[in-house]
């Protein structure tokens, strides 16, 4: 399944209201009072009443990405949930945390969990990277990250090799011809196959409703009278899929990189391929702006589509090698090019890849950017994202498309985008033939009567596109969702440092600032 992911990669890349009182949120409390009873806790027993074991951090493990041990500002514990919520006595899963506490302690205000997307991100993996990014909330925060049911060290889901993944990631993903499209068939069968023999006990549990309880569960185990959460890309979905099910528990509630709730896959994927083709027109515009004749997609526009298009052809004919012995082809190209187009930091990156590429006849930095996309490290292990990414996806949406469905709606996918419209589509085949039935057509967000949540979109985001905050806003109900809208590129807007952003986001999840709807940053 060729999807593309939404927030975790564009992290991974780039790292690579009603105002409650200003000092403490409404409902906090400190942590030598005890937790107030909510309708949820009386149904899980001693769950909610667990008590964590904060340790010393190890280092990531493969699934969750690698890497090294966080440093000593950071402590990990593991905290028990129910695998299925309808059986709260039953059998439990462990799910991973991570924090960093509050470094001014007397004015603290609580936790802020974090969901950085996918889905299938790390948290505990992710959190500690981009430390330096969320330093003005750590002054009052307790910064917790977690690994999602499904994800990392949390029951993540296994399917494939790292030697069958590799061969998964280089089928083609734009089919034209029977035999194409059966490979594509064949290695979604492969994958979907291997999953359920590896981890078909929790394959019925890693939906996003779960995995919304669990944040409640969490909020009622860390002490916090409320929920403080900031969620990026699929973190909106699951932050509004929690205020929908918890709406008396919402605290202050960010949501940046707004998954639309009210899209269906194929309209999600048509969203993107519109997305990624407006990402890449504007850094062909910037591209031709700064490196003029040198530029490898030329004036951009028409011409710049054309050239990558005209790449992608010969790649499909003829993959380009690289250093590393492996091949670029059509699908890892798009992939790369995607990955790059998620924040303007890689810009430069898919500059360099698209010249070695048309100019010097290497593959080597596109297929990095596709690696990076995939959770592909130099070692070529996989993490678990792309195995999250599907279990969950296809656990949450009931629909499922098949070859002649997609085929039936290329036209308007190509409309939509020359270079991603048919990768994005014969992607919507990830899910046809999954073990495990979807739950629902969309989310339900709907949060009547609770506290105001900001919700964030950047107007040149690829991968969430800005209108999606506005619907997001509109479905959460009046009163509760507030827009701000970030006039700028990427995926991820308070990541990228704008002051005005970051200013707007603080005072909210500081002072509990609620601000107008409809704000505007540049």
């Amino acid at each position: 399944m060729h999807t593309v992911v939404r927030g975790a990669a564009a992290l991974g890349l780039a790292a690579l209201l009603l105002a409650p009182a200003a000092g403490c949120q409404s409902g906090s409390r400190s942590a030598a009072e005890p937790a107030p009873t909510s309708p949820a806790s009386a149904t899980l027993g001693g769950l909610a009443a667990q008590q964590l074991a904060w340790h010393a951090c190890q280092a990531p493990n493969t699934a969750q990405g690698g890497g090294t041990a966080p440093s000593a500002d950071w402590q990990c514990a593991t905290l028990r949930a129910p695998l299925d919520y309808g059986k709260p006595d039953g059998s439990t899963i462990d799910l991973a945390l991570i924090r960093s506490k509050a470094k001014d302690d007397q004015h603290r205000i609580g936790s802020l969990l974090f969901n950085f997307g996918g889905p299938g991100a790390s948290g505990v993996a992710t959190l500690p990277a981009l430390a330096d990014t969320y330093s003005s909330l750590n002054t009052r925060y307790d910064l917790v990250g977690f690994d999602p049911r499904g994800v990392g060290a949390s029951a993540g889901v296994t399917c494939l090799d790292d030697q069958a993944m590799d061969a998964n990631a280089a089928v083609d993903g734009t089919p034209e011809t029977p035999a194409e499209i059966k490979a594509l068939d064949d290695s979604n069968a492969q994958f979907a196959a291997a999953c359920e023999h590896n981890s078909g006990a929790v394959l019925p549990y890693v939906d996003t409703e779960s995995a919304a309880r669990d944040l409640d569960l969490m909020r009622q185990v860390l002490g916090d009278g409320k929920l403080s959460y900031f969620g990026i890309s699929y973190g909106t979905q699951l932050g509004g899929v929690y205020a929908h099910l918890f709406p008396q528990e919402v605290g202050r509630l960010v949501l940046d990189s707004v998954v639309d709730p009210t899209k269906d896959p194929e309209q999600s994927a048509l969203g993107q391929a519109q997305g990624f083709q407006l990402a890449l027109d504007d850094f062909m515009k910037a591209c031709a702006a700064q490196a003029a004749e040198a530029c490898p997609t030329g004036a951009g526009g028409a011409e710049g589509t054309t050239r990558i298009t005209d790449l992608l052809r010969q790649l499909a004919q003829s993959p380009l090698p690289t250093g590393s012995g492996r091949k670029l082809t059509e699908t890892l190209a798009v992939t790369g090019i995607a990955g790059a187009l998620y924040s303007r930091q890689t810009w430069p990156a898919l500059a360099s890849g698209l010249t070695e590429a048309t100019q010097q006849g290497s593959g080597d930095t596109l297929l990095q950017l596709a690696d990076a996309l995939l959770g592909r490290d130099p070692q070529g292990h996989y993490n678990n994202l792309s195995a999250a990414n599907r279990a969950i996806s296809c656990l949450d949406a009931r629909q499922r498309y098949s070859d002649q469905d997609v085929e039936q709606r290329l036209p308007q996918f190509r409309d939509a985008s020359p270079v991603f419209g048919t990768f994005t589509a014969w992607g919507l085949t990830g899910c046809t033939g999954w073990p495990v039935p979807g739950k629902a057509d969309h989310p339900e967000v709907s949060a009547a009567g609770a506290a105001p949540i900001l919700v964030v979109g950047t107007t040149g985001d690829p991968a969430t596109p800005v209108e999606g905050a506005r619907t997001m806003a509109q479905q959460l109900g009046s009163g509760v969702g507030v827009t701000v809208t970030l006039n700028g590129e990427g995926h991820g807007g308070y990541n990228t440092g704008n002051p005005c952003l970051k200013q707007t986001v603080d005072a909210y999840l500081l002072d509990g600032t609620v601000p107008p709807d409809g704000t505007t940053c540049s």
